[in-house]
């Protein structure tokens, strides 16, 4: 499918153990933190477009919540629509877990999930299960938006 700006759309699919690498070096150049993302491995989405892995994005599911951790685009590719569709994925995947409560840590990608119905919340309202995360005992800053979506 061609984007609004002329670029191919990635081809999404769920992710293997193959892709570490290059999810790794995405996380790595969008300075996002790597804590815990390997072990939840089994629960990522990745971009390919030609053989190259240009989008990623995870979930860790705990019962009907779920953090969504990860979401990185190649510098070259934001702007084409592989974020959103990235996104939109991911949320599917989500909700065929029977995920009501999606949550998510940010430093500056706060507009992009508001643009996608996310709302800020209070780091005391998330459930308990979440707090086990990675991104909440120190991977993500003190600093960092903690926002939610209802898929109900």
């Amino acid at each position: 499918m061609m984007s609004s700006t002329g670029i191919t759309s990635p081809a999404l699919r769920p992710a293997t153990a193959a892709d570490w690498t290059a999810i790794e070096s995405l996380l790595t150049q969008a300075g996002l933190p790597l804590d815990g993302a390997q072990e939840h491995l089994t629960s990522f989405t990745v971009g390919d477009r030609a053989g190259a892995i240009v989008c990623a994005g995870g979930l860790e599911v705990y019962g009907d919540t779920a953090l969504l951790r990860s979401v990185v685009v190649a510098p070259s590719q934001r702007g084409s629509g592989a974020g959103g569709l990235l996104f939109t994925a991911l949320a599917n995947v989500a909700q065929s877990r029977g995920v009501s409560t999606l949550y998510l840590l940010t430093t500056t990608a706060a507009s992009f999930f508001a643009r996608r119905g996310f709302i800020q919340a209070e780091r005391a309202t998330i459930p308990a299960a979440l707090r086990h995360s990675r991104e909440f005992q120190g991977a993500c800053p003190a600093t960092a938006t903690l926002m939610s979506l209802s898929l109900t």
